[in-house]
């Protein structure tokens, strides 16, 4: 299938990085959220992302002014019924990806391939609850998108080999390189990462070390650009505790058992750089260590 149109579903930090590099591409885009005020957020956010690609000299001011003229924007779901293409970037809970798909799908043309970008859960349980689990697949986009190169590709048990290789030909044009990933718990990256992360919090809430020492420990020791903790604030905390909670009930291990410190710091609306503190309190100058 030939791929000229796609829908993104979400307009959040990964949702717009997606519509971004999808539309610098040269696709068609429809950035879909249930939130005005979040598609001008992510309006605003590629925007100036791009500007700062224009000033390193990585696109053209023209091929950027075109970019951003393909990407449009909708509240309507229903709107997407027509793309070739549709990418669900919502937040990592099944329940609202059911949801989506549920109102979604009786509108989607017969031909319209349907992927996720979840980072944790099962494709083939996701493709169940379509009319379409033969063109259903995972197309998971490392953070932040425009800069990351990776994308993994995961199929469902019922995916078809077109569908597989219509998504693998989107990623070549995306100037990205695809990883093919099994359907289990975390697919590669989230299986290897997130428990590190989660092990790095155990190393914090027994005492280890402070945040500031296992990070700085992991950079300088292990020549890691960002260290475990700061990286968990990068990615949010709920969605680090979601993975693990996927990892500890898919593979029914106790290793995947979430840090208790992890599950505090998401009680209490504490997730990391979107709300301003997380290990690392940022609401001043400077980030500075919360424990």
């Amino acid at each position: 299938m030939d791929i000229r149109t796609i829908g993104v579903i979400g307009a959040g930090q990964m949702g717009n990085g997606i519509a971004h590099v999808c539309a610098l591409a040269g696709y068609d885009v429809l950035l879909n959220d249930i939130n005005q005020e979040a598609l001008d957020r992510a309006m605003t956010q590629i925007d100036r992302n791009m500007a700062r690609q224009v000033s390193r000299g990585h696109v053209s001011e023209d091929d950027a002014q075109a970019a951003k003229g393909r990407i449009k924007s909708t509240l309507a779901l229903t709107d997407l019924g027509q793309m070739d293409l549709v990418i669900e970037a919502a937040t990592e809970r099944e329940t609202v990806k059911d949801a989506i798909f549920k109102e979604l799908v009786p509108h989607l043309k017969d031909d319209t391939i349907l992927t996720s970008n979840t980072s944790s859960i099962s494709i083939t349980r996701l493709a169940s609850r379509t009319d379409r689990p033969e063109k259903f697949m995972g197309f998971h986009f490392m953070n932040p998108v425009p800069v990351m190169q990776l994308v993994e590709l995961i199929r469902g048990i019922a995916t078809d080999e077109p569908t597989y290789k219509a998504c693998l030909a989107v990623v070549e044009r995306l100037g990205k390189t695809a990883s093919s990933a099994e359907d289990f718990p975390a697919f590669i990256v989230n299986r290897v990462l997130v428990p590190m992360i989660n092990e790095a919090v155990y190393v914090l809430y027994e005492g280890v070390g402070n945040v500031r020492s296992i990070d700085e420990a992991m950079k300088l020791g292990a020549n890691h650009p960002m260290g475990p903790l700061e990286l968990a604030d990068f990615i949010g905390l709920d969605t680090c505790l979601a993975i693990m909670n996927v990892l500890h009930d898919g593979l029914a291990d106790t290793k995947y058992r979430p840090c208790p410190l992890l599950t505090k710091y998401v009680e209490a609306g504490w997730l990391g750089r979107k709300t301003g503190r997380g290990f690392y309190d940022y609401r001043g100058d400077v980030p500075v260590p919360t424990r």
